[in-house]
């Protein structure tokens, strides 16, 4: 076993595409671990091999986060694949991330069994109910509201750290950003694009700035992302906003969220500088 280094992305990128998931090339794989922001990685992630060959993959995303005062380190665990001969060494892949000295671990995509392994190793769930609310055509907005998506009128009206955000994953891969606005006052939302299930490609929220303004600009918002985008519904979690958006449909197949820390509160956990706004899968 071995960290992934520069050099060694597209490797790890290869076996990805080969053994977990074909419509992310090689190619996006290495871009989504050239991370847009600004951070120092130690590795980005580990490889298991038998012999020369790859036989397992644990990807890592680092940042650093102002949280509760003072700049954590983060590390959200990406994908995670080993190949069936060699399931028997695949928990050393995670262990070697988290054995790194981090303020936060994050895990925003597990699957299957590994929830119950993430439980073993110390994880804990978020609260990640979810609804899914239509995106409907919707009258012109009232005059003092607007969508935009122009980076130049975002920056504009953004400040702070909420500008940072912008610019942070302004070139991340799988992450689209807009602005509400209302008036004087304005939301950021970062959104990207799901499968799920049977069901046509779905827009997902990663980020709300202003959590009472989405709700209230929801119709403007979901008719953007219908007519822009060709997105049909978008995927809310209570993490993010607070409650269900006015007229969604709650569901039952919610994708689970986990994080490990031993002095970050859930509620300072998002879903930014991670595998979800870095590989469009």
């Amino acid at each position: 076993m071995q960290p992934i280094t520069a050099e060694e992305r597209h490797r790890a990128g290869e076996f990805l595409h080969a053994n977990l998931n074909a419509r992310v090339t090689p190619d996006d794989w290495v871009q989504a671990l050239r991370v847009p922001w600004d951070v120092e990685q130690p590795n980005h992630g580990f490889m298991l091999f038998d012999g020369d060959d790859v036989v397992g993959v644990q990807l890592a995303f680092y940042s650093e986060r102002e949280l509760r005062g003072r700049t954590q380190s983060v590390c959200n665990l990406g994908a995670w694949c080993v190949l069936p001969a060699h399931r028997l060494h695949a928990l050393r892949l995670p262990k070697a991330v988290l054995a790194q000295d981090v303020d936060l671990f994050t895990d925003l995509s597990p699957s299957g069994s590994v929830l119950t392994v993430n439980e073993r190793l110390g994880f804990r769930f978020l609260d990640t109910a979810t609804s899914l609310l239509p995106n409907l055509p919707w009258p012109s907005p009232r005059r003092r509201e607007r969508v935009s998506a122009e980076p130049a009128r975002i920056m504009s009206a953004l400040h702070g750290r909420e500008l940072e955000i912008f610019l942070d994953h302004v070139a991340a891969p799988a992450a689209h950003q807009l602005l509400l606005e209302d008036g004087a006052e304005h939301c950021l939302v970062v959104f990207r694009t799901d499968r799920r299930r049977s069901l046509p490609r779905l827009a997902s929220l990663v980020y709300v700035g202003n959590p009472a303004l989405f709700h209230r600009m929801t119709g403007p918002f979901g008719s953007h992302l219908l007519l822009q985008h060709g997105l049909p519904a978008t995927l809310v979690d209570d993490h993010l906003v607070g409650r269900p958006p006015r007229g969604s449909i709650r569901v039952h197949w919610s994708r689970r969220r986990m994080f490990r820390s031993e002095s970050i509160d859930p509620a300072d956990v998002d879903y930014l500088y991670s595998e979800l706004v870095c590989v469009p899968w």
